[in-house]
């Protein structure tokens, strides 16, 4: 007689399920690769404390990037898997604790990013005029939780900007500040944004990297963007171009490196245009300190050398370059759900292939993917490797027996909605969706986001006759 005290292997009837936490390209990805495999049936719930779906995708790739945007058509395709089920505007945490979830499922994987900004730890840092990049893009990329009055504040009577960081972010931010509200009117930008924008007139976009070109991680796609622009010249110094034996030596073993420096070097015969904003890219300089009493009236820099072990070294020569506005793109930060343990220097939580480590041992039916397990690293498609690293160990421990479904528990979405919360489901975020595109159209635009939380519940709540 089989033993009934051990919870049944997976099954058509009753497939595991997984709580997958975090809606944007991992999740969706980890979410794809495991209900596309037909060895271990799984229903996967993916979670998102927004009521949209795409995570970065949405809220982190800069709106004139429509291309890149439009690799949420291929994501919404998982979506429709008749095994996944959207659950957005659910904050695990505070509509549900981490062990609640963990009662409703049988694995979690989490995917929600890492969102928190890195610091520069220098004096100034807090003047009015002072931003971090993830700041100024929630802000253009309509995201709820964006702190706009305190963005265009800091944007009023601006001319000047420098953006602190050599990644493609920073050339996001300085890219968007550079272009003319003619380049800006098609996007999907919400329309305060455009206007705040419009009344910007920033002349000269400082792009300041602490250590030198062959270091810079931006890739050569985002690069050569910044020569499209309508109103604006890019400007390299030749002499920052100059390259030491290490530094040659990296260029030669790294295509991407090669072509950044074939761009760069081309645009170092460029001069400054009547009429044209000027977006210089500069090198081997490091902040020191923000100047400034009221608000941020420039950056004090040091000129760097770049050691054998690719670190930057001060020399002790300084400058001041002038900024009404300086924004700081150096790196991100993932946080901790309460209950989850993350690294507080890395930014991540401990793992093992994807494993949660607790106490330095896996913990059974805990996983992460993307970012909260890697690092803020890589463009969108390296999560899907991510992700399917992280899935084909938790399809192991299926395997092995080390996940078991434990029988059925109350339904979660039902559960939430008993306490009072308003679970986003995949029509509701359709009837977002078309609000959307039909917001766009007034304005002739394929779509204009739309950015309040309540003003995405409302059209929910319109669609449903409530």
């Amino acid at each position: 007689m089989a033993d009934e005290s051990v919870p049944p292997p997976p099954s058509a009837e009753h497939p595991l399920r997984v709580a997958v936490v975090g809606a944007g390209p991992a999740g969706i990805f980890a979410a794809d690769a495991l209900t596309r495999q037909s060895e271990i049936p799984v229903a996967v719930d993916l979670i998102d404390r927004l009521p949209t779906p795409f995570g970065l995708v949405r809220h982190g790739i800069a709106p004139d990037h429509p291309k890149m945007r439009a690799i949420r058509d291929t994501l919404h395709r998982s979506l429709d898997h008749p095994l996944v089920r959207f659950v957005g505007n659910v904050e695990v945490g505070t509509d549900i604790t981490l062990d609640e979830l963990r009662h409703h499922v049988d694995a979690v994987v989490y995917t929600y990013g890492a969102a928190l900004d890195r610091h520069l730890g220098i004096e100034g840092e807090d003047l009015p005029g002072s931003l971090a990049a993830t700041d100024v893009v929630s802000w253009y990329c309509g995201h709820p939780d964006a702190d706009r009055a305190g963005v265009e504040a800091a944007l009023a009577g601006v001319r000047s900007v420098v953006v602190i960081g050599v990644g493609n972010v920073a050339l996001d931010v300085g890219r968007v500040l550079a272009r003319t509200p003619e380049e800006l009117e098609p996007t999907d930008m919400p329309q305060h944004v455009l206007d705040a924008l419009a009344a910007t007139e920033v002349e000269e976009v400082t792009v300041l990297g602490r250590r030198g070109p062959a270091q810079a991680t931006f890739t050569t796609q985002e690069l050569r963007e910044l020569g499209e622009l309508a109103r604006a010249t890019v400007l390299v110094d030749p002499a920052e171009l100059v390259l030491d034996a290490d530094a040659e030596e990296r260029a030669a073993a790294d295509r991407g490196v090669a072509r950044n420096l074939a761009v760069l070097r081309e645009w170092s015969q460029h001069r400054p245009e009547p009429g044209h904003a000027r977006l210089r890219l500069r090198f081997y300089r490091r902040p020191v300190r923000l100047l400034g009493e009221d608000r941020v009236t420039g950056v004090e820099v040091e000129r760097t050398a770049v050691d054998g072990d690719g670190r930057a070294m001060g020399t002790g020569e300084l400058e001041v370059i002038p900024a009404d506005l300086v924004v700081r793109s150096v790196g991100y930060l993932g946080t901790p759900l309460p209950g989850l343990p993350v690294d507080e220097r890395s930014g991540t939580v401990p793992n093992e292939a994807g494993r949660v480590l607790r106490d330095g041992r896996p913990s059974p039916g805990e996983y992460v993917a993307g970012w909260i397990k890697r690092g803020p690293s890589g463009v969108v498609g390296h999560n899907k490797h991510d992700a399917r690293e992280t899935v084909a160990g938790l399809l192991a421990d299926a395997g092995d027996g080390t996940l078991r479904v434990r029988g059925p528990v109350d339904d979660l979405v039902r559960t939430l909605q008993a306490r009072g919360a308003e679970p986003v489901l995949l029509e509701d975020w359709r009837a977002i969706d078309a609000a959307e595109q039909a917001l766009g159209a007034t304005r002739g635009r394929a779509r204009t986001t739309l950015h309040e939380r309540e003003t995405l519940l409302a059209a929910v709540r319109a669609a449903a006759g409530r």
